[in-house]
């Protein structure tokens, strides 16, 4: 294979074979594509795109770049959730502990945030104790006791897609969907799993802005999932407005648990039952959508899903006094209100904005080496329609620097329109593809 003749190919619009995809993720694993060649077929990839063939291909030898999970000896069908990512989106925590309780393993590789965007990983660091550095062994240990593991991506797994990523991120390639789609599904499939529902997100707080691009993302990562032998079901889901009250991590971590314990806030409950009662369909433990939700909604009721996340969390370093107390959590120094200047309607939330207000307290990172402060973040309490009168408090925030809060302030009052006008809450769930 000569790099520049695939190069040739795509920048002519024509189908590269499965022997000169394959040739070239093995090229730019082991370094003998130079990132001058892998660089310029991306950019041809991100004009010309890929077939279905092409890509099935593509993200099959990203799959196959590293190491493949075994995980027979866990029971049992083993199912994912995996979500693009948004401001507010702590579904990872309380769902994977619920659908483990229900029966369903949960081998779960995530991430961290950068930017606007929360990751799992920083969430579960606000426990005290925590790893999220784990042998794949040990991972497979604590899935099979526990019913559920969160762990950071290894360096074994899905090698290829870490080179490429890097370089679309200098390249301006990163918007290219066959790219992104490729990118998220070789590391899911490389974590062994039988199955996988995806939280494609939408709006104004979310990578995709516009429903169309989020419903071409769902159904090209369904597509490659399914042509791969996988059971996968795709929601597209709101991210206008932040999902549940609480952005930053121990609030995030908090807040999860409160769904743990039968409480938390109406939005994040529904979206964890219905992504939950997904994964137990898929999963082969329930055959009617209203008995998975009866199901989800008993583990929530009987403390199963608590004492599951408790024993993960046990497992894994943690201390597990920390779920049934969230006290123990990290708490900031201070906290105070933001107060509405007016009577109106909240009329449109940049959400994006928002994150962004909680990544200057200290929440988030602007860069990858950027060291989070857990205790940090905002507490909103308005939602898109709500109506609201002067001097009512629209958010809490929570800050360990005079400077930042006052920063974080400015940021979040500039996120929120207003009008007189009353508008209806979007929908949480615009759509659901199998």
């Amino acid at each position: 294979m000569r790099a520049q003749d695939l190069i040739r190919t795509k920048r002519d619009g024509r189908e590269l074979s499965e022997s000169e995809i394959r040739a070239f993720i093995a090229g730019v694993t082991d370094g003998s594509v130079p990132d001058y060649q892998a660089s310029a077929l991306l950019m041809a990839v991100f004009f010309k795109g890929l077939s279905e063939g092409e890509l099935s291909v593509w993200a099959d030898a990203m799959t196959n770049s590293g190491r493949v999970l075994d995980l027979a000896r866990v029971p049992g069908a083993k199912i994912d959730k995996h979500s693009t990512g948004g401001v507010g989106d702590k579904v990872s925590l309380c769902l994977a502990p619920l659908v483990a309780a229900c029966g369903v393993p949960v081998p779960m590789i995530s991430g961290r945030g950068l930017g606007h965007t929360g990751g799992t990983l920083d969430k579960l660091e606000a426990i005290p104790g925590f790893s999220t550095a784990l042998s794949v062994d040990r991972f497979i240990e604590v899935v099979s006791e526990a019913g559920l593991s969160l762990i950071g991506q290894t360096d074994d797994l899905a090698p290829a897609d870490r080179k490429l990523y890097a370089l679309r991120d200098v390249t301006s390639t990163v918007e290219s969907i066959p790219l992104i789609a490729s990118s998220i599904m070789s590391k899911k499939l490389a974590e062994g799993i039988d199955g996988l529902v995806l939280d494609v997100k939408v709006g104004s707080g979310a990578f995709m802005k516009e429903l169309g691009r989020a419903r071409e993302l769902a159904r090209t990562l369904l597509g490659i999932g399914q042509r791969a032998g996988k059971r996968v079901t795709a929601f597209i889901t709101d991210m206008n407005q932040p999902l549940g009250r609480e952005i930053g991590n121990a609030n995030e971590t908090r807040e999860a648990i409160d769904v743990l314990k039968g409480e938390g806030p109406d939005d994040l409950v529904d979206i964890t039952l219905q992504l939950g009662a997904e994964m137990l369909l898929l999963g082969g433990v329930c055959q009617e959508q209203d008995e998975a939700l009866q199901r989800m909604r008993a583990a929530r009721k009987d403390g199963s899903g608590l004492a599951a996340l408790a024993k993960c969390v046990e497992m894994q370093g943690g201390d597990p006094a920390a779920v049934h107390d969230t006290s123990k959590l990290p708490q900031a120094k201070w906290s105070r209100p933001v107060l509405t200047d007016r009577d109106a309607v909240l009329t449109s939330v940049d959400t994006e904005r928002v994150g962004i207000a909680a990544m200057v307290l200290g929440a988030g990172r602007e860069t990858v080496d950027d060291v989070i402060d857990h205790s940090v973040g905002v507490t909103m309490n308005v939602r898109l329609g709500d109506r609201v009168k002067r001097g009512d408090t629209l958010a809490t925030l929570w800050y360990n620097d005079e400077e930042r809060s006052q920063r974080s302030e400015q940021m979040l009052r500039g996120a929120l329109e207003w009008s007189d006008q009353e508008v209806p809450p979007p929908p949480l769930v615009y759509e659901v593809l199998r």
